[in-house]
């Protein structure tokens, strides 16, 4: 692999003229560009209109056949792209991305000069200033283990958030707006539901289709939405290719739910079994690669998996991600809907009920504490509700960081940014609002970048047919309590998937896509010294608290080492990412 240096002095940069002395400036090798006497398009990756691929030229018509109303415009379009639309006649340039944000858009304004690419690392070798290290993104990334948007690790560098426009005008003023609020049912005739349920399956193969390549295989992991993409690749291509990734730790093996599907379909199937060993060889350079600090621990098993899917001939890959969070997969979900219970109550008895329970002698009973607990907890707003097991909340902002570090940090901004977006949904069911908030944080800003790097540096392609705006729009007609009936997770979902998948696939239990990291932590001599080492480099950055690290060690051997193994696994990366790119 290229060091970034390599990288930087290979990168060919591009300038385009916009209106008003404006001037774009990107590495982006993908871009093509259209334009006339006023208006000018940039697509950099594949952009859809009614279901037929649009190129710069394509698109720089149907923005004319649009009014130039392009708000319209942008929610019609399907795809992974970034597009930018210079029009001189009102002196404006907008910048947008597919809704989902499949495809990430960076930029950075400086002066006359818009910089704007999909690479973070190509968007630096653009730049004549070195931008810096922001010590806010690094307080977000410990936060959520990854640097949501529009932040990014540097000062006065953004990415763009999902299902917005960025409109800059002459003067070089910046606008963002929302575009893309999708309307989600309410109710639904039983009738509509049967309908629904008996077209899901083609709306997914349609999307599916729209990616096919003659060297395409999927990932396959034995869940619903791997297990759906593998079957309907299977349905579309002979000898259809697919891969896992399997560890000898058991609790973190689903191999044997993949041979399900792979039987089920006849596909031709590939199992890897990841080994510290294997891991260790590759921990720097897959913490290193990506254009910031990420801590996703299972990036390590998707570099392996698309890794091993190249090796055998694949370059491009169909992955599943998204399938929890458009129909209702995850147990947080239907949690979070108990909590609700309480708050829809009348105030007098929310008041009666928590003078009786909470914080009194009676929280004190074994039987009354657990009513305790869960008073507490519906008492705390969402989504801040969510993050009961976040490590900054667990430990403290005081406990876990050090006081230098914090002087300019805002440390609500993580909760701002979660509260924005679960506002920004157009729905009032609280299932609703969480699989909204998901599409950005969970998706947009974690898995999506973690799929998308990790089978870059494996050198294919990556398509998501759950997350075409064609199925997101669709799952948005099946209400909340169609999908998830009390705590039926996927209710709809499976019922659609009945005869399709096989029916242990449809009843298996949750299961996490995680790498045993906390469990190799403890055996694997060349892993522990690798983290001592970076941890005791990072001790010195002077970012957390002086025994911060001691603790989560001691912690991670005496008290759990899964939960304290991830801790540890996104301080390692963060010092290693800095080390090359600091």
């Amino acid at each position: 692999m290229l060091n970034n240096e390599s990288k930087r002095n290979e990168t060919k940069v591009h300038a385009h003229q916009l209106v008003g002395g404006l001037s774009l400036h990107s590495a982006d090798d993908e871009l093509d560009i259209a334009f006339d006497e006023k208006v000018k398009v940039c697509i950099s990756g594949h952009c859809y209109l009614n279901e037929q691929q649009y190129d710069a030229n394509a698109l720089l018509n149907a923005y004319h056949h649009a009014n130039d109303e392009l708000a319209q415009l942008c929610k019609t379009l399907s795809g992974k792209f970034w597009v930018l639309i210079s029009d001189s006649s009102i002196g404006t340039v907008s910048i947008f991305t597919d809704v989902m944000g499949l495809s990430p858009c960076y930029y950075h304004v400086s002066g006359n000069q818009l910089v704007v690419d999909r690479s973070l690392k190509s968007l630096k070798s653009c730049l004549t200033v070195k931008p810096t290290i922001s010590n806010q993104a690094i307080f977000n990334y410990l936060y959520f283990h990854c640097i949501p948007s529009p932040n990014t690790i540097y000062d006065n560098v953004f990415k763009l958030e999902p299902g917005k426009i960025l409109s800059l005008n002459e003067h070089s003023e910046l606008n963002i707006k929302l575009f893309y609020q999708p309307t989600f049912a309410e109710k639904a005739e039983k009738q509509r539901i049967q309908e629904l349920q008996e077209s899901c399956l083609d709306v997914l193969n349609n999307s599916v289709k729209k990616v096919l390549s003659d060297d395409c295989g999927a990932f396959l992991s034995g869940g619903l939405d791997s297990s759906t993409v593998a079957g309907l690749l299977a349905k579309n291509v002979d000898d259809a290719k697919t891969f896992s990734i399997g560890f000898n730790e058991k609790e973190y093996d689903e191999t044997a739910y993949a041979k399900i599907t792979a039987e089920k379909f006849g596909t031709n199937h590939h199992i890897h079994c990841l080994t510290a060993d294997q891991a260790i060889e590759e921990f720097v350079k897959v913490a290193q690669y990506f254009d910031e600090p990420f801590g996703n621990s299972s990036a390590m098993a998707t570099y392996f998996c698309a890794k091993f899917a190249k090796e055998n001939g694949v370059n491009t890959l169909l992955a599943g991600d998204g399938g929890d969070e458009i129909f209702a997969g995850n147990t947080r979900y239907a949690k979070q809907k108990l909590f609700e219970f309480y708050n829809l109550l009348p105030t007098p008895l929310q008041s009666l009920s928590s003078g009786l329970f909470y914080n009194t002698p009676l929280a004190k009973l074994p039987v009354l504490s657990k009513v305790s607990s869960y008073i507490a907890q519906a008492k705390e707003p969402m989504p801040a509700r969510l993050e009961g097991y976040n490590y900054v909340n667990r430990i403290g902002v005081d406990s876990m960081f050090n006081p230098e570090f914090l002087t300019g940090v805002d440390v609500l901004q993580p909760i701002k940014q979660q509260a924005s977006r679960y506002d920004d949904c157009t729905s009032s069911n609280i299932v609703d609002k969480m699989l909204y908030l998901d599409w950005k944080f969970t998706l947009a800003d974690n898995d999506l970048v973690k799929v998308n790097n990790m089978c870059d540096m494996a050198g294919v392609d990556v398509y998501y047919p759950f997350l075409d705006k064609t199925v997101v729009d669709f799952s948005c007609q099946v209400p909340a309590s169609v999908k998830l009936p009390g705590g039926k997770l996927r209710d709809f979902y499976k019922k659609s998937c009945e005869g399709f998948l096989d029916d242990r696939t449809l009843t298996k239990s949750k299961h996490g896509f995680g790498l045993p990291f906390g469990v190799w932590l403890k055996s694997d001599p060349r892993l522990i010294d690798l983290t001592r080492t970076t941890l005791a480099s990072f001790k010195n950055r002077k970012i957390v608290s002086d025994n911060l690290i001691d603790e989560t060690l001691k912690a991670h051997e005496q008290v759990h080492a899964g939960y304290y193994g991830e801790l540890i696994w996104i301080m390692v990366v963060l010092e290693l990412w800095l080390q090359e790119n600091a």
